[in-house]
């Protein structure tokens, strides 16, 4: 049996593969409501073969987006537009669905990544980001404002109230965001926290608010829910966050309830210094699973079926999320499957669409029709 396409159980919620579609901005919400792109974008590849879809990075608040096209989850519009989309996916999807809630923190106000991507000036149309600290992500660029207890407060219970409205519309899982330099990895690494009050300077202070809000969305999801973080494994800089720190994070986010880490990896820093190949995250993973037995998620650069098998089937991460292969091919689990001898869930309106060598590709052996 194909490791890949083997069962995995988290919490109340059996995934019947380990294949993941991660979450992937598409920049294209209005107001931070999801548009007709989301409809088709959502809709399509929760029919790629993968036993859980994760909804791209849904903001708290407004000045939590990273741009003004990103998605959120804090008003009853944000929260009406995703329910009719969740009504569609289940119509015809058996795929479980996970959504992501982020805060961008001082990467807020910028740009989409093909108009450029760069922080937009309150003065050009952008808002004032907020941070742990007035520390600004590129040199030149404006200064976070630094949150102080009532906006530590504010963001927690915007967290909180996301996660509310997302078990609302019948969301399956929850990824909260600590990765690729968004605000609860800014209050991780040293690099952006240069705070010296509780939530700064110790790796013990510097976790305290990502392990509050972790807290807080914890105990508004219901026990038999799964809720897993993505963090940033390293920032892939000298005297930044790094792995042992990771695994420390992860071991305080295990005794209290995590289901899952997503590991990833820089963003924090546009100083980072990372050499790109297939499977580059991969030791990330492998290390926390082994350091702290909570299942982990194998993300970045992973574009092979054998490649994916080979990482579940060793041991060296229990799922393997896609992300820029599920675009390129919405159908890359059906084709995994038929490659490593796997079965997939698929519409019966596409069951005559496998390969006459694939039998049981969709756990079919024959079609009638006159």
């Amino acid at each position: 049996m194909s490791a890949l396409f083997s069962p995995i159980k988290l919490r109340g919620l059996t995934l019947k593969n380990r294949l993941v579609v991660s979450p992937m901005c598409q920049y294209s919400a209005d107001d931070g409501v999801a548009t007709d792109w989301h409809f088709a974008h959502i809709n399509n590849l929760a029919l790629s073969g993968a036993a859980m879809f994760c909804i791209e990075a849904t903001h708290v608040e407004a000045i939590g987006r990273i741009t003004a096209g990103c998605l959120g989850l804090y008003s009853d519009a944000c929260e009406a537009a995703l329910k009719q989309i969740m009504n569609s996916v289940r119509k015809h999807s058996s795929t479980a669905i996970a959504m992501q809630l982020a805060h961008a923190g001082r990467k807020g106000s910028s740009a989409r990544p093909w108009d450029g991507g760069q922080l937009i000036p309150v003065s050009e149309g952008g808002w004032q980001t907020v941070a742990p600290s007035a520390v600004p992500h590129k040199e030149g660029e404006a200064a976070p404002l630094a949150l102080d207890a009532s906006g530590l407060k504010r963001i927690r219970e915007a967290f909180v109230d996301s996660a509310r409205r997302a078990m609302r519309i019948g969301i399956d899982a929850i990824e909260l965001h600590g990765a690729h330099g968004y605000l609860m990895h800014q209050f991780l690494s040293p690099i952006s926290n240069r705070r010296t009050d509780e939530y700064g300077g110790s790796l013990q202070n510097r976790m305290r608010f990502p392990l509050e809000v972790f807290d807080a969305v914890r105990a508004v999801v219901p026990h038999d829910k799964p809720v897993g973080m993505r963090v940033s494994s390293t920032d892939w800089v000298e005297g930044g966050w790094d792995l042992p720190q990771t695994i420390e994070f992860v071991k305080a986010l295990k005794a209290r309830g995590a289901d899952w880490i997503d590991a990833s990896s820089g963003g924090v820093s546009p100083l980072q210094k990372i050499t790109l190949g297939p499977g580059y995250q991969v030791q990330f993973a492998d290390a926390i699973k082994r350091e702290t037995g909570l299942p982990t998620v194998a993300v970045g650069l992973i574009t092979e079926a054998k490649h994916a098998e080979d990482i579940v089937a060793s041991g060296k991460a229990d799922m393997v999320a896609l992300a820029r292969a599920m675009l390129y091919d919405p159908r890359w689990g059906w084709h995994a499957a038929a490659e490593l001898g796997g079965e997939v869930e698929a519409p019966p309106q596409y069951w005559r669409s496998q390969p006459s060598t694939q039998k049981q590709l969709f756990g079919k052996t024959t079609f009638g029709a006159r």
